[in-house]
């Protein structure tokens, strides 16, 4: 089919194109060639004599892995998140012009998606610089693997491997990963770890603090002398070991001494829904000039009283004569909060995502209920602002607990306590709650969202 097009390429590069299609498509055999021929390097079919693969030494390639479903990043109707638009072009055009720009990268292999062809080839339209694309595995890591030997044909000496969703990398960076890489060591940048670490125990209780000193959370592009790498890559498949979260960790793995380069706070990964808006609204994508994204969720619940000694309001156990009877821990607060921070993103009720048919979720806290509504809202791109909760009972008094109810409630929404609010009420004996047969609560989640809820 080459030939079809030979007029466009020079015959070196047919040649080479030639060679690297048996190493490509080594890796996934199924995959037709045509395939190859429309996404490897789109402009290569212009492509000038001097700066064809044969006629340049290949000293530095790039190894971009861009295969992955994004699912965190929101609705699949918005596409895989290394396609998502930020500034006006997809995340990994943003990624490909940072290694394209820079003098020192000499070709770049990409892994995708085998769905995600065209998405790719209109990604990648344009540039002046080899790109090979190779259909990507069920893993990070196996992807990585066909990239790699995607490149054998080069024989570059350094291979710098980046995620596909981290846009924001330097010049600076890429030249300190680089630089640091020599025939026995690579090189891999890192940012201290600034927060607290805590290691939960059971039932999400602190077991301990983690000391800070020493830890550096990974970036990439992680930098190595190829042969190595590729070869640590191959023996780990070999070995059956799929479990590495990094190319780092193979490479420690295989002996191979990893030295941390000045990573940069720029270069994040976009993950969330939310992250990809923020990536938008930085590059001047989405610069909003009318009112904000502000939603109100509301939320209720009531359970009745049954035998026990104690009910749980708010995340508190309060000692009573009675308990409430329900699902979970029967935590009419919690589960009233829970229906509206779901409801700020049409993202169903506390029913949809914890049956109370299911039994594994008899008797649990109802705080992981609330922190997986956390969890939807900020994934869909939200931001909670402000919380509050009404408690409607005769009985047990709420105001001796009020303050620890806040502290639990601002911990498991990462929320300060001035924006969290808890008060209750009688029903002045009326109905089953003026009787005490029961507690109700009414919850509101006032939440802000950068993009679209859907997305």
């Amino acid at each position: 089919m080459l030939k079809n097009r030979a007029p466009f390429i020079d015959a070196q590069l047919l040649d080479k194109l030639n060679m690297l299609r048996n190493g490509v498509f080594a890796c996934k055999r199924e995959m037709h060639w045509h395939f190859f021929q429309r996404v490897i390097m789109p402009s290569a079919m212009k492509t000038l004599p001097e700066q064809n693969l044969t006629s340049r030494e290949c000293k530095v390639a790039v190894v971009i892995v861009a295969a992955g479903r994004g699912e965190r990043a929101g609705s699949p109707v918005d596409g895989p998140k290394q396609y998502r638009l930020i500034g006006g072009k997809p995340v990994i055009r943003r990624t490909l012009e940072a290694f394209c720009g820079h003098p020192r990268v000499d070709a770049i292999a990409v892994a995708i998606h085998p769905d995600d062809d065209d998405l790719f080839a209109k990604s990648c339209a344009g540039f002046d610089r080899p790109i090979i694309a190779v259909p990507g595995g069920a893993s990070r890591q196996e992807s990585t693997l066909r990239a790699l030997k995607a490149l054998d044909e080069l024989n570059p000496e350094i291979v710098l491997i980046h995620d596909g969703v981290r846009p924001f990398l330097d010049s600076a960076l890429i030249d300190r990963v680089i630089e640091t890489v020599s025939a026995e060591q690579g090189a891999l940048p890192t940012v201290p770890v600034s927060d607290t670490l805590k290691r939960a125990g059971k039932d999400m209780q602190v077991e301990a603090t983690v000391p800070r000193t020493g830890l550096f959370a990974a970036q990439t592009p992680q930098g190595f002398p190829f042969h190595p790498i590729l070869a640590a890559h191959e023996n780990a498949a070999r070995a059956g070991r799929h479990d590495f979260t990094d190319d780092a960790a193979i490479a420690e793995w295989a002996g191979m001494p990893v030295r941390l380069v000045q990573g940069s706070p720029e270069n994040i990964k976009l993950t969330w829904a939310r992250d990809i808006a923020l990536a938008d609204h930085r590059l001047g994508g989405n610069m909003r000039t009318d009112f904000p994204d502000v939603r109100t969720g509301n939320g209720y619940d009531v359970h009745a009283f049954g035998a026990g000694d104690h009910v749980a309001l708010c995340g508190i156990e309060i000692p009573h004569t009675k308990g409430l009877t329900g699902h979970s821990d029967a935590d009419v607060g919690l589960h009233a909060l829970t229906d509206a921070l779901l409801a700020t993103c049409s993202a169903g009720d506390i029913g949809t995502h914890f049956p109370p048919s299911d039994p594994q979720w008899k008797g649990v806290r109802s705080r992981i209920f609330v922190e997986h509504a956390v969890e939807q809202v900020m994934a869909r791109g939200g931001s909670i602002t402000n919380v509050d909760i009404t408690l409607i009972c005769e009985a047990p008094k709420i105001g001796p607990h009020r303050d620890a109810m806040l502290a639990e409630l601002s911990d498991m929404l990462q929320l300060s306590s001035d924006r969290v609010s808890v008060k209750a009420t009688t029903n002045e004996g009326l109905g089953f709650l003026g009787r005490a047969e029961g507690i109700a609560a009414i919850a509101t989640a006032t939440v802000v969202y950068v993009a679209s809820p859907s997305g």
